[in-house]
């Protein structure tokens, strides 16, 4: 465990253990239930040390979860032209800390108000609340962005701009289900397929040229 991922989870640990408490009082079984919802807390909560691959060539998954999908799009913040975009799904399950994809500066982070469709949902990509990130070294320019959904409602930035990052070091993370796309260049070669499970920090997701 480690302690910036579980201070996130401050409140939602007070709030069970006055549960498991109340629980207890009423009928002590019931408690276990709630002891069990605290337990799952510590687990979505976890946040494991990784190493990235050292050649910078190399672009690494934002996030745990599956590849939903591939495509070509234009990234209208950042770059503001057309990128190849590979979207990852987390469910409730996975991993949610978010990690730099290259080594690199900060250059942008934008906050964007939105709704709180279900991640899977092809239209939430431009309706969902969204953090915007912009990652840049000699190589090239990247774009990351977070994604609310259904159950996940709130966005966590660990990192400001201008931070230089090390590929796979932590930015910050999304609280419960929810989507990360990563923007690449159009000559990146990417090395993954819709459908794959990716690990943020040690999948790699695609080769700069």
């Amino acid at each position: 465990m480690r302690y910036q991922t579980l201070f996130e989870a401050r409140w939602i640990f007070v709030v069970l253990l006055v549960l498991a408490l109340i629980a207890f009082l009423i009928k002590p079984w019931l408690a276990i239930i709630v002891l069990l919802f605290i337990g799952y807390t510590f687990a979505f909560f976890r946040d494991p040390e990784r190493v990235a691959p050292n050649d910078p060539a190399l672009v690494v998954a934002a996030a745990d979860g599956v590849v939903a999908d591939i495509g070509e799009r234009d990234e209208p913040e950042v770059v503001k032209a057309k990128m190849q975009r590979v979207g990852i799904f987390l469910s409730v399950f996975d991993v949610h800390t978010n990690r730099a994809p290259i080594a690199g500066r900060i250059i942008y982070r934008e906050h964007h108000e939105g709704l709180c469709l279900d991640a899977r949902d092809p239209t939430c990509a431009e309706k969902n609340e969204a953090v915007t990130w912009g990652f840049e070294n000699p190589r090239a320019t990247l774009v990351v962005r977070q994604l609310t959904g259904a159950i996940a409602r709130r966005i966590v930035g660990w990192s400001q701009v201008g931070d230089q990052l090390a590929k796979g070091e932590r930015f910050g993370m999304i609280r419960f289900g929810s989507r990360t796309e990563i923007y690449l260049p159009l000559d990146a070669t990417v090395t993954v397929k819709v459908g794959d499970k990716v690990s943020g920090g040690l999948t790699v997701i695609a080769r700069l040229p």
